[in-house]
């Protein structure tokens, strides 16, 4: 837990195509932590569009970033475009090399992946994806949050909340993360049971992964090069 008394830097990166929950969940988390300032970045000040077209506006670009306590990578069908982006990744690696905690929701993972900060840990990310952590070095762990060492990773979308209150409890205690929830009254009562591969039913699970079958195979060739960039010698893992 970090003193109440020390002022935390929190960012978030933002782009083209990411999946806006995996920003706004966490958002609503991380943005009420206690003497904290939170801070939107992207690879420049203009606007994004997240993969469902909601207009996003960074607070400043990565070069005007302070250094940050903490990282927040979020995922969506625009990681993909990342993976090799030499400017965004040396970003993401310089910032986690300071900082107290990083934090991927969703294929977030894999960008953090590109940037070498998986080998060796434990991590989750999207179930359309899991499949390719290997390829960065990880450890697939199906959870939907994983915590290794300053590392917090949470799986699919909203997730994100869940994986934000994590951190908010290792950052400044249990009670604060637990007035954050119940000032977002988060107590999902989902209508339906299919919110995971294991729960959903099967028509649903393979049309969904039907639609998904682009981007995943265009994930796992970006995977694969940046595996060998990385030296990790990988196959695809567990599909879930």
């Amino acid at each position: 837990m970090v003193p109440d008394d020390t002022h935390l830097q929190i960012g978030s990166l933002v782009f083209d195509g990411m999946d806006q929950l995996d920003l706004t969940g966490p958002f609503e988390v991380l943005a009420r932590i206690p003497n904290s300032t939170y801070r939107l970045y992207g690879k420049t000040a203009g606007a994004v569009r997240d993969v469902r077209g909601l207009r996003l506006l960074p607070d400043a670009d990565l070069a005007a970033a302070p250094a940050l306590d903490v990282l927040h990578v979020p995922g969506g069908f625009g990681q993909d475009a990342l993976m090799e982006d030499a400017v965004v990744l040396d970003w993401i690696r310089t910032q986690a090399a300071g900082a107290r905690a990083v934090f991927s929701v969703c294929t977030g993972a894999l960008l953090c992946g590109a940037a070498g900060l998986l080998k060796g840990r434990r991590a989750t990310t999207h179930w359309a994806s899991f499949h390719l952590l290997p390829f960065f070095g990880a450890i697939p762990v199906n959870e939907r949050v994983v915590v290794d060492g300053n590392c917090v990773f949470a799986a699919g979308v909203t997730a994100g909340i869940d994986g934000a209150l994590r951190l908010a409890a290792e950052l400044r205690g249990v009670e604060a993360a637990q007035a954050i929830q119940l000032y977002m009254v988060y107590a999902p009562e989902p209508p339906f049971g299919s919110g995971t591969p294991e729960t959903a039913p099967a028509a649903i699970l393979d049309s969904t992964r039907g639609a998904m079958t682009d981007i995943t195979a265009q994930r796992e060739a970006t995977a694969r090069r940046v595996a060998a960039r990385l030296g990790v010698q990988a196959e695809a893992g567990v599909r879930l």
